[in-house]
């Protein structure tokens, strides 16, 4: 789901020394190579060590270096149009009665609205991640929220229940940049301790998203046509298309070398200025049949990674089954409105900000552990935050099956998810920071496997939730759900003992 690695840039001179003449006239042969090079755009690769012409960000150049004002404006505009997509993910929950209303389908079919838009976020990160290494990570910005924009109007006018569905998966799709490439774009601005504060920012606007989909559709639908849920999105989209024309720059490292390396060759007719990507051996087509194949290979052939997976896909299944148990907790159980069931979201949202304003202390643990180690600290201490989710979200859910009865005030389930919001973001913080660290080498595909198989389970559970509270009811139900989050609670705590051992034999671990 994050791209969180982050990419450092070279230390020298990008000019060449005095003694290097760059007045010599070429020789005759040597400048009608000069001339079908600038035809073609393309520098010249040399089979030699000399780094004389290897380009590198001067400090003004590099994105570390910018006001402090700018880029923070620029994680706040990037985090609040993660938020917009993730958000437009649950705003189809309250819409569903009226889609099914209006085109004469099933709930099922209504349902899928939630389901298609989750897996179009799935399959996104296996194209955007590889053009975003190639072309930089403002155009895929820029080009990935106009599509999103531009389709989401099909969506908000769909003459039939055909092309409502169709352009839902094709808006997530177009909108999993955000959960993919924006991570890095953190990592590329802050480093080294000064990251973990607007990472924790970033990281927790995609989850804080499904929560505030609801509270949001919820006032609409009650008052509006379920169609204006998706018009009010169009107005905010907008928005944040121009706060990432106006303030986000470029921070890929390796594109800034790219852009500036073109630009000598241009000023200075010399074609020898190279950067990274200049020597880049595998063609785009290869890189994304790579993003494809290795997530994939990853998940067959590594346990670990595959139990991660599937334990953090669970929560966030459960997360989203939750658009169609509240309903019947709150509205069919305690005679909620619309509206009212929509602000029942409101534990989870708060959860996951005391969760958030919990951060400091996870981090000031870490670093005590980090320093009984006189080498490298292991990946596995990322772990420690998780084990506390892993009690956290069980107890939540046993605690908010055996409150779902009618004689109980309605206050005290919605307080028992407060625990669940808190212990999911403590999960997928820590499971996405070891799976960058651990996975190192592959960092971006074990971060694509992760957002995968998570967001697969998101779009299924919805589809069954409706059948399984009716008839296991809430009680039941939600019982089901804590059951299963105990039997995968012991993950992180098993894998903080044996992680280590587990790397070692490994093929994809930084330790292999």
């Amino acid at each position: 789901m994050l791209d969180m690695s982050t990419h450092s840039s070279d230390t020298l001179n990008t000019h060449p020394p005095p003694s290097v003449d760059l007045t010599l006239q070429p020789q005759p042969d040597i400048e009608k190579n000069e001339e079908e090079k600038k035809q073609t755009s393309e520098p010249e690769v040399y089979d030699t060590d000399d780094t004389t012409y290897k380009v590198v960000l001067s400090p003004e150049e590099d994105p570390r270096n910018l006001p402090l004002l700018r880029k923070w404006l620029t994680v706040l505009v990037i985090s609040t149009s993660a938020l917009c997509v993730t958000c437009a993910s649950s705003v189809a929950a309250f819409t569903e009665k009226g889609v099914s209303r209006d085109f004469h389908v099933g709930m099922e079919v209504a349902i899928l609205g939630v389901s298609l838009f989750v897996q179009g976020l799935a399959f996104g990160p296996l194209l955007v991640g590889p053009l975003s290494e190639v072309y930089g990570r403002n155009i895929v910005y820029r080009i990935s929220f106009l599509l999103f924009f531009a389709f989401t109007w099909a969506v908000a006018f769909p003459p039939h229940i055909a092309v409502y569905l169709i352009f839902r998966f094709l808006t997530g799709f177009c909108g999993a940049s955000f959960l993919s490439v924006a991570g890095g774009s953190v990592s590329d601005m802050f480093s080294g301790s000064q990251v973990a504060t607007p990472m924790a920012v970033f990281t927790i606007s995609p989850f804080i998203g499904p929560v505030v989909g609801p509270l949001m559709s919820g006032f609409i639908n009650q008052h509006l046509n379920w169609r204006w849920t998706y018009r009010i999105m169009l107005i905010w989209t907008f928005v944040q298309i121009v706060g990432l024309l106006l303030i986000v720059p470029e921070t890929y490292h390796p594109v800034l070398l790219k852009k500036k390396a073109q630009r000598l060759r241009k000023e200075t007719g010399d074609p020898k200025y190279h950067c990274p990507l200049d020597r880049r051996g595998e063609s785009l087509v290869h890189s994304i049949m790579m993003s494809c194949y290795v997530p994939f290979k990853l998940l067959l052939l590594d346990r670990m990674a595959l139990l991660l997976d599937v334990w953090n896909a669970l929560l966030l299944g459960i997360l989203y089954l939750a658009f169609q148990a509240f309903p019947i907790i709150f509205e069919q159980g305690h005679g909620f409105s619309v509206q009212l069931t929509g602000l029942s979201f409101l534990g989870l949202g708060v959860g996951m900000i005391i969760g958030l304003a919990s951060q400091p202390l996870w981090n000031r643990l870490v670093r005590r552990k980090v320093a009984e180690f006189e080498g490298p600290p292991p990946p596995e201490l990322h772990l420690i935050m998780g084990i506390a989710g892993g009690i956290l979200t069980p107890l939540s859910l046993y605690w908010l099956a055996f409150t779902t009865y009618r004689s109980v005030h309605w206050i005290v389930p919605i307080v028992a998810s407060v625990p669940f919001g808190t212990g999911i973001l403590f999960c997928f913080t820590s499971t996405f920071t070891y799976l960058v660290v651990a996975y190192q080498p592959i960092a971006a595909s074990a971060m694509a496997a992760n957002t995968f198989i998570r967001t697969t389970f998101a779009a299924a559970f919805p589809l069954f939730a409706g059948q399984m509270y009716h008839r296991l009811g809430t009680v039941g139900a939600t019982a089901l759900l804590a059951g299963l989050c105990t039997i995968a609670a012991p993950l992180p705590l098993v894998f903080y003992r044996i992680g280590a051992r587990l790397r070692a034999n490994s093929q994809f671990t930084a330790s292999s």
